[in-house]
């Protein structure tokens, strides 16, 4: 399939793997921001063909696994109301909450919908007058413009019953939080790239410059990935700190001007919490007051007094931050997998923990340094020669 195939070819994979080898002379550890593409990155076997050198950690670009517990259980507890339909996207269905999720609410005989777009929010709101429709509005700046419309439209058809959930969260402030850590270990960062379709990377060529740290856009596909790693590889290697853009195909500086000016209208930047790492300030977005009318947690206040703990098992904290790997957790296959998680990074579509447990990483990867890495997966894209 043309614009697909081309980025999956495996001898342009090959090419630019055997050039990393050739560019690389020390270890470096790079982060990629994005769940979606820790899976991309499992599911091709790229981790196991890079050099020994490159370490890739995971990082917190996965909008369920912070969702912080606190709002997966003023989820539930919205959704367990009579008067309330609760309307979300299929991955926090089976986020595990305090003590449920939104999966036994539904079994319970709570009106729990799953939609594809917030904008099917309104529709079910005005064929329910009589019920609260409350859309869980989570995930990073791509969701938010999507998000934004929706409650925008709202208000311009005048449709009262309708509220949000909101947890939306931003990236560059979590990178700030990240290198500030006294436990950083990222020597370079590969950047989300449908956030930064959205947003435009020009917010991250102030945090290359302030951390020294390379920055690259990178996208999805086998051939994006490599790519992206020896832009990284380089400019390491040569004692950069630049942002560069390896997904120019979707990607540009300004980003989608547009979306940005309608999350602007609805949301302003707050301090908000992570699941798993805590309170980053001004990482987040919340209703302005022109469109708070429409902010859950205000028409229904009784779910602003909800306080949770953490499960002290689960390291998916550490595992967002990069600090450990997800088998590197005692509890991983055991007392957390898919079907018993202890915490989100183990059920989300984009969770690393959900990456390595689909793609056997169960076992920490122990390479000898004279030996090229082999991918050990058949459901490899890319598979070993």
């Amino acid at each position: 399939m043309k614009y697909i195939d081309e980025y999956r070819d495996e001898a342009l994979t090959r090419n630019l793997l055997d050039e990393i080898r050739r560019t690389v002379t020390r270890h470096w550890t790079m982060m990629e921001v994005c769940g979606g593409q820790t899976h991309s990155i499992l599911k091709s076997g790229l981790d196991q063909l890079l050099p020994p050198e490159i370490e890739l950690v995971h990082g917190p670009g996965c909008p369920v696994c912070v969702t912080p517990l606190e709002l997966i259980d003023k989820a539930i507890a919205l959704a367990s109301r009579p008067d309330v339909i609760f309307v979300s996207y299929g991955d926090m269905l089976r986020v595990p909450g305090s003590e449920r999720d939104l999966f036994s609410v539904r079994a319970a005989g709570g009106q729990v919908r799953v939609v594809y777009s917030p904008l099917d929010s309104l529709k079910i709101a005005k064929e329910n007058p009589d019920k609260t429709v409350v859309f869980f509005g989570i995930g990073f700046e791509t969701t938010a413009p999507a998000n934004a419309m929706a409650v925008v439209q709202a208000k311009a058809q005048g449709i009262k019953n309708f509220a949000m959930l909101v947890s939306h969260v931003t990236v560059p402030p979590a990178i700030c939080a990240l290198m500030e850590s006294p436990d950083v270990r990222v020597d370079a960062f590969l950047a989300a790239g449908h956030v930064c379709t959205v947003m435009g990377y020009w917010e991250y060529e102030p945090l290359a410059k302030k951390y020294n740290v390379p920055v690259v856009v990178m996208a999805f596909e086998p051939v994006d990935i490599a790519r992206a790693i020896l832009m990284c590889v380089r400019q390491l290697e040569e004692g950069r700190a630049e942002v560069e853009n390896a997904y120019a195909r979707s990607v540009r500086r300004e980003g989608n001007v547009p979306a940005q000016r309608v999350i602007n209208e609805v949301f302003e930047p707050c301090d908000r919490p992570w699941r798993g790492i805590g309170v980053i300030p001004q990482s987040g977005y919340k209703f302005r007051e022109a469109y708070a009318e429409f902010d859950a947690e205000l028409r229904f206040p009784e779910v602003q007094t909800i306080a949770t703990q953490e499960s002290t098992l689960c390291m998916s904290g550490l595992v967002l931050q990069g600090i450990k790997k997800p088998n590197q957790c005692p509890a991983f296959g055991k007392e957390c997998t898919p079907q018993t998680p202890l915490g989100a990074t183990m059920v989300s579509s984009e969770g690393a923990c959900a990456a390595y447990y689909r793609y056997h990483r169960y076992a920490e990867l122990q390479t000898p340094k004279d030996q090229t890495p082999k991918a050990l997966t058949p459901n490899s894209e890319l598979s070993p020669a």
